[in-house]
């Protein structure tokens, strides 16, 4: 990038700005020295600008924004690079503040792994957690150990064991020689007769007398300084400057052992040098970036979204576009601009009066360009996007020179002449700002000027702002396909610039107003009016009705905004009503499950009692009495259960339908459209449309699964063939009412059973075998008959298969077919016979969806366990078997379930 246009948009400016936002002078440095990247570098922006998303989302987090107000989101540290070359070195020895760089630094890496770990399974990062994955941990764990246990919180060497004893002799002597000075000051005749002051002073480090010159004899020492006027005479006593050389000593001694400790913790962290320089280009891209993301949070900047190939767009190439646009340097006094590009036009130009801001705007756009391009945010709202380019070529301001005898209208030319320059030139990735083009010169040869330049520059598919005074270049924008006329607006009641940019319309430079405002003669100004031509009124009204139709379009659109937010919000109750029956109708099933558990497992332990009672001695009345009490009140339960499910099914089937014919009036309101008073077609967008078609509940869930586990006695064409064949045949014949005693087909298994009484309206009692349960009309199909001979009821009994040794292998059977038992006994039967037993069980078990039973087959030998175990091996209906546990039976008996 030409840096001269760098420096002329205020990167620079900004990027110092940006920097000032860094935890650590490497950092800043670093910052300093970033450039806006070229196109090739795409992904290189994409990841600086996809971590400082990070950064924001952190920031904007609740737990994490403490912290980074506290700063600790991302700890400081001072320069280690080059302490860490130097800890790479053979015999090397960091010093007390290198070290304690170096583990400030190691801790600040240890602190932003664990917070961005424990903060990116909640915000849903990007990039922040793959970067940091990257940071040694390890190495940077042990710096810390290692250099934490000689240095303090502050810095400072501990009281180690090695340093212990000499600090202390230290101390001892400076005590020793506090007490010498003091027997001297504390001397009244001394002090008196012979001292200068009763404080002593300090030359060369050592604690000296200051001493009356007449009187130094007196004082038995070294001396180390005479006064200007030789009136007063420093005199170190003999006494203290024994102490003072020991002192001496002693802290040379401290300094040695100091350096041997230093440089035993060097040796330590020498392996980890390495990792920690790879952690040092790590932490300073988090250390840029994040300041990039705090300057962006102090002026609510966002990160732009790209025009092409990228996650934004699909693929699809998008123009530019600015929302709420603001020059960082202007502050609280930047007025916030839109630019809306469209497609295919890559030359904007912008006209309207001076000082209204279209300089401003040429500097903005371009500043956010390059912004973007170095990984900064920009200060706009979210939806701005712009394009990557590869150089930037300006002519703004007045570059005339004495020195090179330059014109205003030569500096320009000479600045447009290398944006056409053939070898180095603007090409189709390019950016050229043109500030008031072809200005200078006489107007109709700079307005010929111009049209050719801009005419090469979309030869070349530059991306083109343009400001001008120039009537022409307005009707050049209005011509040609490539461009796009703006304006900065002008208030004509208070004769000032708004600047706020209008897309779409040229705007009039206001010359005569403006020279009204800045105090003109009124002669003067009429005469002006005087010389204005037709043709310049006619322009005139022409923008102003093109900006009048603007306004009015921008009404039609403001009202379309608000009814479609209206709609949306509309939407948005309906989607949490539906929302709502949903999480109704969850509910309704998880309770019906549980109840069905609950039935079922009840069920089995008082049916396994009965089999058992049955079991054991002869079949009594009293027996009898009991089997069919028991299936009474099961058949009560179930009918009880159906009824309550029934009235929650029909409390949420009206409430669904009503949300249904809500969805519907409102689906087709939003599909009528908007259309304005001028003829404008406005047709709302797709988002917020629900299809109308929604999969009805099943009626319910208990009977269904009943149907689905009963045995599918009859196909449709075994139906076929039951049907008589007078019935088959176009004559009318007798047609099967609903009446009890009527034969019917329920369930999608079409089991065939006998209606025994209607409960209500459209519900039936139904015996399917040797159940007995309720049935919607709907969910049956009557049985043709030939005659009006009602079909037998179906009765209940039990049936007992003897076993050699006096056992009975119990299956439960209707006056048709036979069921499958919980507890197949094969105890002292043989092989052969056990297997066409469990044979018998099984088929009964997959023909009526029987899922699991149990086989005692004992343990003796092991033969009968050994043949059980491999038939159930074989028998493709059997999902799983396993033996009992101990207290169960164990291996003497095995649990089977089934597909």
């Amino acid at each position: 990038m030409n840096t001269k246009t760098l420096d002329e948009l205020a990167f620079y400016t900004i990027r110092e700005d940006i920097s000032g936002w860094c935890v650590s002078p490497e950092g800043k440095d670093a910052l300093l020295h970033r450039d806006p990247l070229p196109p090739a570098d795409h992904e290189a922006i994409i990841e600086l600008k996809e971590t400082g998303e990070d950064w924001m989302a952190l920031m904007n987090d609740a737990q994490s924004a403490q912290a980074a107000r506290s700063g600790t989101l991302l700890e400081g540290w001072q320069p280690v690079r080059q302490s860490l070359y130097l800890a790479s070195a053979e015999g090397a020895a960091l010093d007390t503040t290198q070290l304690y760089d170096v583990l400030t630094f190691s801790r600040s890496v240890l602190s932003v792994r664990h917070m961005v770990e424990s903060r990116s399974p909640l915000l849903s990062l990007k990039r922040l957690p793959e970067k940091t994955a990257l940071l040694p941990t390890q190495a940077a764990l042990e710096a810390v150990n290692a250099i934490d246990r000689i240095l303090d919180k502050d810095g400072q060497l501990r009281d180690l064991p090695a340093l212990r004893e000499i600090r202390a002799k230290i101390a001892k002597i400076h005590a020793d020689i506090e007490r010498e000075i003091k027997r001297y000051t504390s001397d009244t005749s001394l002090l008196t007769n012979v001292l200068e002051a009763n404080v002593p002073a300090y030359r060369a480090d050592r604690q000296v007398l200051a001493v009356k010159a007449s009187q130094k004899s007196r004082v038995h020492g070294i001396v180390h300084e005479v006064s200007q006027s030789g009136q007063t005479v420093y005199i170190e006593p003999e006494e203290v400057v024994r102490k003072n050389n020991e002192l001496v000593q002693e802290e040379f001694h401290l300094l040695a052992e100091t350096r041997k400790i230093c440089a035993e913790t060097t040796a330590q962290i020498k392996p980890l040098a390495e990792d920690l320089r790879q952690a040092l280009s790590i932490m300073l891209f988090l250390d840029t970036t994040l300041a990039a993301s705090r300057w962006g949070e102090a002026h609510r900047a966002v990160y732009a979204l790209e025009c092409t190939g990228s996650r934004d767009n699909r693929g699809e190439v998008l123009p530019p576009l600015l929302l709420q646009a603001r020059h960082p340097l202007l502050g609280s006094k930047a007025v916030p601009i839109d630019i809306r590009c469209l497609p295919e036009k890559r030359v904007l130009i912008i006209t309207g009066p001076n000082t209204g801001g279209k300089t401003v705007t040429l500097k903005t756009f371009a500043l956010f360009a390059m912004l973007n391009q170095a990984g900064f945010p920009v200060p706009a709202s979210d939806g701005t996007r712009l394009p990557l380019f590869d150089n930037v070529f300006a002519d703004i301001g007045d570059e005339q020179s004495i020195d090179q005898s330059l014109s205003t209208f030569s500096a320009h030319m000479k600045n447009i002449a290398s944006a056409l320059d053939i070898s180095c030139g603007a090409t189709a990735e390019s950016l050229v700002l043109l500030d008031e083009l072809a200005s200078g010169t006489d107007p109709q040869e700079g307005g010929a000027i111009a049209m050719a330049v801009l005419d090469a520059l979309i030869a070349r598919g530059a991306f083109v702002l343009v400001t001008t005074h120039h009537g022409i270049l307005k009707n050049y924008g209005y011509t040609n396909a490539a461009c796009i006329n703006a304006s900065v607006d002008f208030d004509a009641e208070t004769l000032k610039p708004t600047y706020r940019l209008r897309m779409g319309i040229p705007g009039e430079s206001h010359a005569l107003d403006i020279a009204t405002h800045s105090g003109l003669p009124a002669d003067v100004l009429s005469q002006a009016k005087s010389y204005l031509v037709n043709e310049q009124a006619d322009v005139s009204k022409l923008i102003n009705g093109l900006v009048e139709k603007h306004a009015e379009a921008d009404r039609i659109l403001l009202e379309h905004k608000n009814r479609e937010r209206a709609q949306n919000e509309k939407q948005r109750k309906l989607d949490l009503l539906e929302l709502r029956l949903k999480q109704n109708e969850h509910e309704i099933k998880e309770r019906e499950k549980r109840a069905d558990s609950r039935f079922v497992a009840e069920t089995r332990r008082r049916l396994e009692n009965l089999i058992r009672t049955l079991r054991e001695g002869e079949i009594t009345r009293e027996k009898t009495l009991r089997a069919k009490a028991f299936i009474t009140e099961l058949g009560k339960a179930e009918e009880a259960s159906e009824k309550l499910l029934e009235d929650e099914e029909a409390a949420l089937d009206a409430r669904k339908a009503a949300l249904e014919k809500q969805a519907r009036s409102a689906a087709a309101e939003k599909e009528r459209g908007v259309r304005s008073d001028n003829g404008i077609l406005i047709l709302p967008g797709e988002s917020g449309r629900r299809t109308a078609g929604k999969s009805k509940k099943k009626s319910r869930a208990s009977n269904k699964e009943a149907f689905a586990a009963a045995k599918s006695t009859y196909s449709d064409a075994l139906i076929a063939q039951l049907t008589p064949k007078d019935a088959r045949k176009k004559e009318a014949v007798p047609t099967p009412v609903w009446e009890p005693g009527a034969e019917v087909f329920a369930g999608p298994s079409r089991t065939r059973g006998t209606l025994i009484r209607e409960e209500r309206r459209g519900v039936w009692t139904v015996q399917l075998g040797a159940i007995r349960m309720s049935v919607k009309e709907r969910d049956m199909v009557l049985v043709p008959t030939e005659g009006s001979s009602a079909p037998q009821k179906a009765s209940v009994s039990i049936e007992l298969s003897s076993a050699p040794d006096g056992e009975n292998a119990i299956f439960m059977k209707s006056s048709a077919e036979a069921r499958p038992v919980f507890e197949l006994k094969l105890l002292g039967m043989r092989a052969e016979e056990a297997v066409k037993v469990l044979e018998r069980q099984l088929d009964l078990c997959t023909l009526q969806n029987f899922k699991s039973f149990s086989i005692v087959h004992g343990k003796g030998t092991g033969v009968l366990q050994q043949a059980v175990q491999d038939y159930l091996a074989s028998y493709p209906g059997v999902a799983e078997f396993h033996f009992a546990r101990p207290e169960e039976g164990g291996t003497g008996k095995t649990y089977v379930s089934m597909r």
